[in-house]
């Protein structure tokens, strides 16, 4: 049986979505999302004999959120998770992510292998990091060679990014959910650039609707956690891209030596301006068991796709 609680780290009350005893699995969500989107994984993987623990992440839902826009740097997200193990009285587990957790997942593997034994991403390839310069410049330069727009990431630089989103929190999920789904006809989801004078969230048609994975009383519950907590905090993710290039420098050209896995859609919008990194995964991932891309499915895979990607993750847990 699944229950939710919060939890105090090193610094930081974490809550937490958790079941089930056993070898323990963290499950890290991304933008914009919480740890329920791991709620039929966290059921699954309790029912299979694993604890599965999915928190609500640094300045998401239930934890704290701190006002500081560098508290959200890529150090702090692995610490974050690193002693969310420690408190739950474990000294190793796996980790899986999704979307932004996935490079918080493909971090942890990297840093802390003595902690983290093997990683599980979904829909976000692991990107080695640019010994060029940092990210935002070149992310700005890719737009105006494309001549597509600007790229999202490069719009929620701007300080007052999260407004777009808080001014309607319901509307702003609800397209947001939209554009990057499965379902969604190609020519009205989102490629992740943004036409002059528009938002992430304006670009998305007004007549967006639901996916058809997610229920009114599940969008309800994104809807109470975002007008609750803002966007602030997890537009600070983005807002740290390039601080976490300067923290990082120390482990360039490191290779993720732990079991690893990789799962996307084949619809998935990400692709459009990841999906490069997703060929070489293979050079980076030295122990790489598995690289699969789901038939018709977008970004939210994990709950639009909950029993193949529960099947992935227990089929790669037991060969470990």
């Amino acid at each position: 049986m699944t229950q939710t609680r919060l939890i105090q780290t090193d610094g930081l009350t974490q809550q937490v979505l958790e079941a089930g005893t056993g070898p323990l699995v963290l499950l890290i969500h991304g933008f914009p999302e919480l740890g329920i989107s791991w709620r039929a994984q966290v059921a699954a993987l309790a029912e299979a004999g694993y604890r599965a623990v999915a928190p609500d992440m640094r300045g998401y839902g239930g934890t704290d959120k701190p006002q500081v826009r560098d508290a959200h740097s890529i150090l702090h997200l692995v610490g974050d998770m690193v002693d969310l193990v420690r408190a739950l009285g474990e000294t190793e587990c796996v980790v899986v992510g999704h979307d932004w957790g996935a490079p918080v997942a493909w971090h942890c593997a990297l840093l802390r292998r003595d902690l983290f034994r093997a990683v599980f991403g979904l829909s976000v390839p692991f990107q080695p990091r640019r010994p060029k310069g940092p990210p935002t410049p070149a992310m700005a330069a890719i737009s105006k060679r494309l001549g597509k727009g600007e790229l999202y990431m490069s719009q929620f630089q701007a300080d007052d990014a999260h407004l777009a989103f808080e001014a309607d929190v319901s509307t702003a999920l609800r397209k947001g959910f939209y554009a990057y789904d499965g379902a969604t006809p190609t020519e009205r989801q989102s490629t992740g650039f943004i036409a002059p004078g528009q938002t992430f969230i304006s670009e998305v048609p007004d007549d967006a609707t639901l996916p058809p994975w997610m229920s009114p009383e599940h969008f309800a519950e994104y809807v109470s956690a975002f007008e609750a907590g803002g966007f602030r905090g997890p537009l600070d993710w983005y807002r740290c891209l390039d601080l976490n290039w300067s923290l990082t420098a120390f482990v360039q050209d490191r290779r993720i030596t732990v079991p690893s896995f990789f799962m996307v859609g084949d619809r998935d919008p990400v692709r459009h301006y990841a999906g490069q990194h997703e060929a070489g995964l293979k050079d980076w991932l030295t122990d790489l068991r598995g690289q699969v891309v789901v038939p018709g499915a977008g970004h939210w895979i994990q709950q639009e796709r909950p029993e193949g990607v529960t099947r992935a993750i227990l089929d790669f847990l037991s060969g470990l």
